[in-house]
């Protein structure tokens, strides 16, 4: 592509400004002119994290995320890019169940980590937000995932992540499935007080560490707590 640096700085501000409109024609323009999708889908998630900063800073309000997150969902959904996901999916990594945990409503890191999931194999079952934990037992009994995310924004969320996994616990499901939290303030403190196997601050490294569960031996469902 002629001039990409300028071309891609360009898509990132548009998703940054949220202009629909113009973010879709220059997504289409990219796969048009042979970008490769899940390119295409790391620079819309660069502006869906500055969006995110905006939030954070006051600059921009939930209904500006909701925004932000039809705009990603409508590029999701351009046929190649469902193309180039179908075909991942053909060669399977892995099942993957999740949601956004009690008490909390947003979306935006669920969103990111779901399409790079999709664009790297997995299958994924999204539960939406606000799930209790309850729930993620009920459709994890459904389901058979191989592993459980659990998505929080807000602080408070840690105590509803914790609860989740107590709820796994109390169902003798705990060692039959990998647990990931995910969310910018967590660390390896919040990460071992809510009992999960893994945490991720940046959906891209909550990927990675999918990845490498899958690849253990076929064994990824048990436990590993240190």
């Amino acid at each position: 592509m002629k001039n990409s640096f300028q071309f891609k700085e360009l898509l990132v501000d548009c998703v940054e400004q949220l202009e629909e409109k113009k973010v879709l024609e220059l997504a289409n323009q990219a796969l048009d002119q042979g970008m490769n999708p899940l390119a295409l889908i790391n620079l819309i998630i660069e502006g869906m994290n500055r969006v995110g900063k905006r939030y954070e800073c006051k600059d921009y309000y939930i209904a500006d995320l909701i925004m932000a997150g039809i705009i990603f969902r409508e590029v999701l959904g351009l046929n190649k890019i469902i193309t180039y996901s179908q075909n991942c999916y053909n060669n399977k990594s892995g099942k993957v169940l999740i949601g956004t945990v009690k008490d909390d409503i947003h979306d935006i890191g669920k969103e990111i980590f779901r399409a790079l999931l999709e664009t790297h194999g997995f299958e994924v079952i999204d539960l939406g937000v606000d799930v209790p934990g309850e729930t993620f037992v009920k459709k994890a009994e459904e389901y058979q995932p191989n592993i459980i995310g659990l998505s929080g924004v807000l602080s408070s969320t840690l105590d509803q992540m914790k609860q989740v996994v107590d709820a796994f616990v109390r169902a003798g499901l705990r060692d039959k499935v990998k647990i990931i939290a995910g969310a910018n303030y967590l660390n390896a403190h919040g990460c071992s007080y809510i009992g999960a196997d893994g945490f991720a601050t940046e959906a891209s490294k909550g990927v990675e560490i999918c990845l490498d569960w899958m690849s253990l031996s076929g064994r990824v469902g048990e436990s590993n707590h240190d």
